[in-house]
């Protein structure tokens, strides 16, 4: 009976201990939420990264298709007046402009099928320059960026001239062509510029600017709110 008490008491004692965890077993625990909290942070850095190199991507290839397209039928996608001889379902431009002047007419963002800056596009895909629906009526005709902003090309000249891209310089920007992409964080925003321009805002081939008052070029956006990023060449 003694020892039965005994090892009950003993295994009492032993539970007791128990209940709580050791330094060790702490200081294992805190490296592992260490860890997990890294791979976390390491991720979403390497998500964002990818986000901005494929930004970064659009500007270029949009530039690719343009002088590729220029090199092979003398003519800008969206401008040029043959376009329906060169490329069988192509469509000529007939709205906003006089195609063969040179000038992507029509705004980057406009869905008006028949202006130069929508038949861009056709023409470039068409041309086997770039993939995408070839159909202006499509639904998914319109490309956009890693965040599903609109991305689109114009005229510099137009852009200036319509939504002035800086309060201090609305005639800075030098080049013929602009290219522009929607929706763009600017965390995402500000390392694009910094990538491909001087890292400023106003200032520069590449701007960023709010939709809503183009007017005003950002020098330091702010990184949870959406931009328009726009580059000039």
């Amino acid at each position: 009976m003694f020892i039965v008490r005994s090892q009950i008491i003993l295994e009492n004692d032993m539970k007791k201990q128990q209940l709580g965890f050791t330094l060790i077993e702490l200081a294992i625990v805190l490296v592992i939420i260490g860890l997990l909290l890294g791979g976390v942070l390491k991720g979403q850095e390497l998500i964002n990264s990818a986000k901005v190199k494929s930004m970064a991507t659009d500007f270029k290839n949009i530039q690719v298709y343009l002088y590729g397209y220029q090199d092979k039928f003398k003519a800008l996608p969206g401008d040029d007046r043959a376009a329906s001889t060169h490329l069988a379902g192509a469509a000529n431009a007939t709205t906003g402009g006089t195609p063969g002047d040179a000038v992507i007419q029509g705004l980057y963002g406009s869905s008006t099928a028949t202006e130069e800056s929508v038949l861009f596009w056709q023409h470039v895909r068409l041309a086997g320059l770039a993939a995408g629906p070839t159909d202006v009526a499509a639904e998914n005709y319109f490309p956009v960026n890693a965040d599903g902003g609109r991305i689109g090309i114009q005229s510099v000249a137009t852009l200036v001239a319509v939504t002035p891209i800086s309060s201090t310089e609305p005639a800075g920007l030098s080049g013929a062509y602009a290219i522009c992409s929607e929706g763009v964080l600017g965390k995402y925003a500000k390392q694009l510029d910094s990538t491909m321009d001087d890292g400023v805002g106003d200032t520069g081939s590449m701007r960023i600017v709010v939709k809503a008052t183009p007017s005003t070029g950002v020098a330091a956006p702010d990184d949870a709110s959406p931009y328009v990023v726009c580059l000039a060449f």
